[in-house]
């Protein structure tokens, strides 16, 4: 099944979250949140506000950025293109 966002929504796969650091693993609940991702997909804008983001483009977004989803065993977050607060070169 594929994921067409609409209008000014993009589908963002988020990093994998840290799972160890300076030798200590961390667990699934102290996990911090990922605060970056990469586009999967992206709608069309709208009348006032074009589509200025691309499959591929790694960005950042806020921590509580977005509706999460889950697709073939994968999450995914829905969001608004605003709700991306840039974009990495």
């Amino acid at each position: 099944m594929t994921i067409k966002p609409l209008a000014d929504r993009v589908l963002v796969l988020p990093a994998p979250a840290e799972e160890k650091i300076g030798g200590i693993i961390i667990p699934d609940t102290a996990k911090e949140k990922p605060l970056r991702g990469t586009i999967k997909a992206v709608g069309k804008g709208t009348k006032d506000e074009e589509m200025l983001l691309k499959e591929g483009d790694q960005v950042l977004y806020g921590k509580y950025s977005g509706t999460e989803i889950e697709l073939d065993g994968e999450k995914y977050l829905m969001m608004r293109q605003s709700d991306v607060l840039a974009v990495l070169a």
